[in-house]
């Protein structure tokens, strides 16, 4: 997850499909993808929490449209606004496009699909965390008074039933190996061969370059962002606000009462 939402150059070639899973190196990855292809880069995990509302809104709308069940009007609708989402960027990273790689080949037939990877066992612990952080039961209220964010738990449900109807009883939480590897072999079943490449982020400029056909950069050294923290401050940052609304709201709502006390 990045620090700040990407802002979508007009005119801008959409070239790759992010497709690995959240907590893969996806910020990096991102990053890295900004400076080869001198473009924005639609992070989903950045651009539905720190985006304005109307990012989390249409990612919700998109995915309502396409799982669990779809029909030929509900999936036109979905590319339409994936393509209206994504028109400025030159490519898109992370959740929910990481599993909407058969609409987006769709719509961008030419675009190169890459899927960062890891060490499965890491994953899967790395997600516990991800998973606890984004459920918590009181969510929906601290949340409430935030724009864009009170969506957040709708979002996630919404998630939710795209794993489900991706990955079966392994989309289920928590996310374990299983749905790792799940997700790798549905990918091989929807994008051919010669258009998957798999990228580990650790390895650095040279693989990433080599896919893309482009120049690894001089003196430019390869992104590293810490996705964990990220999501970790982020949380904090975002259940902060909240509960200040709140006191804000029933402080100001406790002021109002007082005329009528004495009256």
């Amino acid at each position: 997850m990045g620090n700040q939402p990407s802002t979508p150059k007009p005119g801008t070639e959409f070239q790759v499909i992010g497709a690995g899973l959240s907590r893969t190196g996806t910020a990096s990855f991102s990053e890295a993808l900004r400076i080869l292809l001198d473009g924005p880069v639609y992070h989903g995990g950045t651009q539905t929490t720190l985006g304005p509302p109307v990012e989390i809104k249409t990612m919700i709308q998109i995915l309502a449209n396409l799982f669990p069940g779809r029909t030929e009007t509900s999936e036109k609708e979905a590319l339409q606004l994936l393509k209206e989402r994504f028109s400025g960027y030159a490519a898109a990273t992370d959740a929910p496009a990481s599993g909407l790689v058969p609409e987006l080949l769709k719509i961008y037939p030419d675009a190169k699909v890459i899927c960062t990877v890891r060490d499965p066992k890491a994953w899967e612990k790395s997600m516990e965390g991800v998973t606890n952080a984004a459920t918590m039961g009181f969510l929906n209220v601290i949340l409430l008074p935030i724009p864009g964010m009170r969506h957040f738990p709708d979002y996630i449900n919404k998630l939710r039933a795209q794993w489900r109807t991706l990955y079966g009883e392994a989309g289920k939480e928590p996310m374990t190996v299983e749905t790792y590897e799940r997700h790798i072999e549905w990918l091989k079943k929807v994008v051919p061969e010669d258009r998957l490449v798999f990228f580990a982020v650790k390895d650095g400029w040279e693989p990433l370059c080599k896919a893309l056909g482009k120049p690894v950069p001089k003196d430019i050294p390869f992104p590293r962002i810490n996705d964990g923290e990220a999501i970790q401050r982020l949380a904090k940052r975002k259940l902060t606000q909240g509960l200040i609304r709140w006191l804000i709201i029933i402080a100001t709502a406790g002021l109002a009462l007082i005329p009528m006390i004495w009256v």
